[in-house]
């Protein structure tokens, strides 16, 4: 089986919101265990800009966000599907989320 490892930047706030989507579809079940993941704090900055419609934060302003990084290995034939629950359950309009392939 070919695995990635799933990184998803998130406001500590809103972690379990995705966890729990992932799951209920058993993605973060491994091998008799669930909620499978470790989690990092970061501190995330951006700024929004013209035409962005920010969850957090103000148009042309500096934001600065207390965010964990949750960090979780899949079945790499999963991806699509972890993809489409990470984005559905993430409050940001465009989610920091990287895929890397593990040998």
């Amino acid at each position: 089986m070919d695995y990635l490892k799933v990184e998803v930047y998130i406001p500590d706030k809103d972690k379990w919101l995705v966890i729990d989507a992932l799951n209920i579809e058993e993605i973060l079940k491994n091998d008799g265990y669930d909620s499978v993941f470790t989690e990092t704090k970061v501190i995330d900055h951006f700024t929004p800009l013209e035409g962005s419609d920010p969850d957090i934060g103000k148009i042309g302003q500096h934001t600065t966000v207390d965010e964990v990084k949750l960090e979780f290995r899949i079945d790499a034939a999963k991806l699509k599907q972890v993809d489409e629950i990470i984005r559905a359950n993430h409050p940001y309009e465009v989610p920091m989320i990287n895929y890397f392939t593990l040998l």
